[in-house]
């Protein structure tokens, strides 16, 4: 166990020490706190920030649409099923509770329904409530599996090391997770090896 451990960060790190590591999303935004730069936007968005500021280079962060854009206040407004999706939406405890309501208590707001209503903006509310029964309807498929977004390492990780060592626990999966998060990762992604068993205190 002689890997490199990230190290603590350090305003005079360099930007490619900086890549070199997977920061987590609260980390980054702690990062940028102390370089007095904005805390907002996705996790990429806030390494590029970083490895921008890190680099010398100028760092300008998005600036948010202007009100005028928005159709409604996801976060008060009183929804209804006629309610049109505007590419603003938001899924916070209002929609939420809107579709916990409409579904009832087995409504999760997992990625692939948030993806779908994201990419359907002029649908009603009433069409997203449709949509997540289809998309959990999938489930009775014996081979279907979730799609798992790109910026979600952690899931694609533990999947990943599952199809590797089906017989393998779930605490193992996050065990491994747990020590190879904090050894080097290309641009800050952590790719499963099956060689992370040796971080387990059982041998394969």
């Amino acid at each position: 166990m002689d890997d490199p451990i990230r190290p603590p960060f350090d305003k005079a790190l360099s930007e490619a020490e900086f890549k070199k590591w997977y920061w987590p999303k609260a980390m980054l935004e702690e990062i940028c706190q102390q370089l007095d730069l904005p805390r907002t936007g996705s996790k990429a968005q806030l390494r590029a920030r970083i490895s921008d500021h890190l680099a010398g280079r100028t760092v300008t962060a998005r600036k948010e649409q202007p009100h005028r854009n928005r159709t409604i206040n996801w976060s008060k407004a009183a929804l209804y099923p006629d309610t049109v999706i505007s590419p603003d939406i938001t899924f916070g405890r209002n929609v939420r509770g809107f579709f916990k309501d409409q579904i009832g208590p087995k409504f999760v707001c997992n990625a692939d329904f948030m993806d779908w209503v994201k990419a359907s903006p002029g649908k009603t509310l009433r069409d997203a409530v449709d949509a997540w029964h289809g998309l959990e309807g999938r489930r009775a498929d014996p081979v279907f599996r979730r799609t798992i977004a790109a910026h979600n390492n952690y899931l694609q990780y533990l999947r990943d090391f599952q199809d590797t060592f089906p017989k393998r626990s779930m605490e193992d999966a996050r065990k491994c997770w747990d020590e190879k998060k904090i050894r080097p990762a290309i641009d800050g992604y952590v790719v499963f090896e099956e060689a992370d068993v040796r971080f387990l205190d059982v041998s394969e």
